[in-house]
């Protein structure tokens, strides 16, 4: 169970997900972020169904859910394989859905980079379809995965929901444009939503291994196998990294929440940020407490193109809105990270499928 959901300060939230039992879509639910959204629907006694082509997601991933939840819980979960790209196939997962929880895309600005027909194919071609589903099939509440990208070359922080620049990579495009088509779909057929743009997401279950692994796992990977670990740039880029456990809380708050037909778009991060070299140290050092040594230092290579160099997100507006508390510092998120690596493995081999 999440710690933040025996949480005095989420009393409001039990008793909103314990109220009745809905039925939730969570698409890219075999994914990082999809996944653990599923987790903490069923053990909230939640219906799950369940969306996902397997072009990112892994089977290991529900695999893991439903060992954590156990097997009465795993009786409310429904999968359905299929590609949000096929209209369709959109219409009937949506079907008696009351909650949309859209998590799939073709995440990484480097493979968007490498790739753009199917980035958009998928965030942008799939988004709307989606959203058609929604909109010509019983309304229900929407809330979708944005991301920091949109802001692109701002570089005012904290980052507003207000003042975004222009994209930098066309990942970050297929973000912006999702945002502009939640907020016409509102406008032209009252089909409320809320948009979440995560900032630098970590925890158990993400990617590890391959050329678009997140830069956490990635990392812990390396360092127990003894491996190089490459920084880009001098190390002093910053991010805002989020914990996923806060991240599951800013989704289910958004979906319980009555917006009553409009679209809203909300940073979900910490609200601070850390660089690369203090990521690395932080990382080495969980991994040290559990008595795996590091002995390896940083290795850095040139900049990369499409990255943002500072990255920070004022949440003062999800918290006013609809009460969502991070709960879990990113130094507190790197402890519980680190140890669910070390569990489920020892090398980056022992995680292969786990991609998200």
């Amino acid at each position: 169970m999440l710690e933040w959901m025996s949480d005095p300060n989420h009393a409001d939230l039990r008793e909103a997900l314990g109220s009745r039992q809905r039925t939730w879509l969570v698409t890219g639910c075999a994914g990082f972020i999809g996944s653990n959204l599923v987790e903490a629907l069923l053990e909230s006694g939640q219906k799950v169904r369940g969306l996902d082509n397997f072009a990112t997601g892994r089977r290991t991933n529900l695999d893991d859910v439903q060992s954590r939840v156990g097997p009465e819980c795993w009786t409310n979960f429904e999968f359905v394989e299929a590609d949000i790209r096929d209209l369709d196939s959109c219409r009937q997962a949506l079907d008696g859905a009351d909650i949309l929880l859209h998590e799939a895309a073709l995440g990484s600005v480097p493979r968007s980079i490498s790739d753009p027909l199917n980035s958009f194919s998928s965030n942008v071609g799939g988004f709307l379809n989606l959203f058609e589903a929604a909109r010509t099939g019983g309304n229900p509440r929407i809330v979708y995965a944005s991301s920091s990208s949109v802001y692109g070359d701002e570089t005012a922080l904290p980052k507003r929901e207000e003042k975004i620049g222009r994209p930098l990579s066309p990942y970050a495009a297929t973000k912006y444009i999702d945002e502009v088509i939640a907020e016409m779909m509102c406008r032209t057929y009252g089909l409320g939503s809320v948009g979440l743009r995560y900032f630098n997401v970590f925890g158990r279950r993400q990617d590890p291994d391959g050329p678009y692994a997140a830069v956490i796992p990635k990392w812990i990977a390396g360092m127990l196998a003894g491996n190089a670990v490459e920084i880009y740039g001098d190390g002093e880029t910053s991010r805002d990294f989020c914990f996923i456990d806060n991240v599951v809380q800013a989704n289910l708050r958004a979906a319980l929440i009555n917006f009553d037909g409009r679209h809203q778009v909300y940073n979900v991060a910490l609200g601070g940020r850390a660089t690369l070299n203090d990521l690395f140290h932080a990382l080495r050092a969980a991994l040290e407490a559990l008595g795996h040594p590091v002995r390896q230092e940083p290795v850095y290579r040139d900049f990369r193109q499409g990255d943002v160099r500072h990255s920070q997100a004022d949440v003062s507006s999800i918290v006013r809105d609809i009460g969502f508390v991070p709960q879990v510092t990113m130094e507190e998120g790197i402890g519980r990270t680190v140890k669910w690596y070390v569990a489920n493995a020892a090398a980056p081999k022992a995680l292969e499928g786990q991609q998200a």
